[in-house]
């Protein structure tokens, strides 16, 4: 009977994979179709290249945040860290003069392959979150998010300084490395990034990660290492977080320091908190609303209208981030859990959810027809 089960359980999840991997495909199908169709200048593209940059980040904090328990507000600092590090070894030596023309040319002349700069840029990231680390994850709760807040502002502030400008350019703008105008890159390389952080989320690592979450003494009581489980959460989000860092620069087209602020990091806490904090499909649904909110839908709002002599009343700028403040209001009021909650998004758990609804229609028509016939 166990066996019986067990080979069940089996096909179902090869059902669930296959029918997985002919979604992507379908994806990435659709993408090539509307990049052929659309012109390059689509506000569509901008809102599909940030959303999978911000799906990235966003699964990266969820790993830290809703997983593991950390209250971490250091997402913008990584990024930037991993950013700067791709455009540093990504820009021609050709036209590093040009960069650099404040700083003699910058100090280093040599470039790197894309993927090569990619993977340095979260190897990077993760390094400098393995140092701050060490002393700031003995810190709890609000403590260590006000600790993370301010080593994010000191990065930015740092690579803003002259005195490292031969490196960093100062407070210039970082230009002219390689970019992917195509948007199936862009999710090529998220999707490859949550892949993996699934994979890591199901993994016995990820099960002390939750076992952490959810009780620190029961779980050292079981011989979890608390220090080393937090430590290998935090130096994991970060390097991520670096990768993102990188994929926002290749969209930007141009890097500066002023553009990573706290209200980044604000912004990514809201897409996690509105996806759910332990869902990673939540987190790249709300990433594509969030984006697609901001950037798109509610741009009317900004515009003033006027219809013959009468002016629409409160339609100007800046009155978009009104009611997106208020929608946002309403989900967290109504979701407390976010849209997903702890839940994931699966082809299983959809057929399941259409099935009772079907089964609860069916039902009810069945009541009501035998309503009907008690009162004849």
């Amino acid at each position: 009977m166990q066996n019986k089960l067990l080979k069940l359980n089996d096909l179902k999840n090869k059902k669930d994979l296959i029918a997985g991997f002919c979604l992507i495909g379908i994806l990435f199908v659709v993408l090539a179709v509307l990049e052929a169709v659309l012109p390059r200048t689509s506000i569509l593209f901008t809102v599909l290249k940030k959303g999978a940059i911000y799906s990235l980040v966003a699964v990266s904090m969820n790993l830290l945040n809703g997983f593991t328990g950390l209250f971490s507000l250091g997402q913008a600092g990584f990024m930037l860290l991993g950013a700067y590090t791709y455009g540093i070894f990504t820009i021609p030596v050709a036209a590093r003069a040009q960069v650099y023309q404040y700083f003699d040319g910058g100090l280093i002349q040599f470039t790197l392959p894309v993927f090569v700069a990619l993977i340095l840029a979260g190897i990077v990231a993760a390094l400098f979150a393995f140092l701050i680390g060490l002393p700031v994850l003995h810190l709890k709760s609000d403590y260590l998010a006000i600790a993370t807040l301010g080593f994010a502002e000191i990065v930015r502030a740092l690579f803003q300084w002259d005195k490292i400008g031969a490196v960093t350019n100062g407070s210039n703008l970082l230009r002219k490395y390689p970019v992917f105008q195509s948007c199936m890159f862009y999710f090529f390389v998220s999707g490859i990034c949550i892949a993996i952080i699934m994979l890591l989320i199901n993994s016995t690592y990820g099960r002390a990660f939750k076992a952490v979450r959810d009780d620190e003494i029961a779980a050292e009581a079981m011989g979890i290492n608390l220090a080393q489980t937090k430590q290998l959460s935090f130096v994991v989000s970060s390097f991520f977080a670096g990768i993102s860092g990188a994929l926002l620069a290749m969209f930007q087209t141009t890097i500066q320091a002023s553009q990573f602020k706290s209200a980044m990091t604000y912004e990514i806490l809201l897409i996690v908190v509105i996806g759910g904090m332990g869902s990673i499909t939540g987190s790249c649904i709300s990433s594509f609303l969030f984006i697609a909110c901001s950037e798109w839908w509610l741009r009317f709002l900004d515009r003033t209208v006027t219809i013959g002599s009468f002016t629409v009343p409160l339609l100007r700028p800046g009155f978009r981030k009104v009611v997106f403040s208020i929608a946002i209001m309403v989900i967290v009021l109504f979701y407390q859990k976010g849209i997903m909650g702890e839940n994931e998004f699966s082809i299983s758990g959809i057929l399941k959810f259409l099935k009772n609804l079907k089964s609860r229609f069916f039902n009810k028509k069945i009541d009501g027809q035998k309503e009907t016939a008690e009162a004849k």
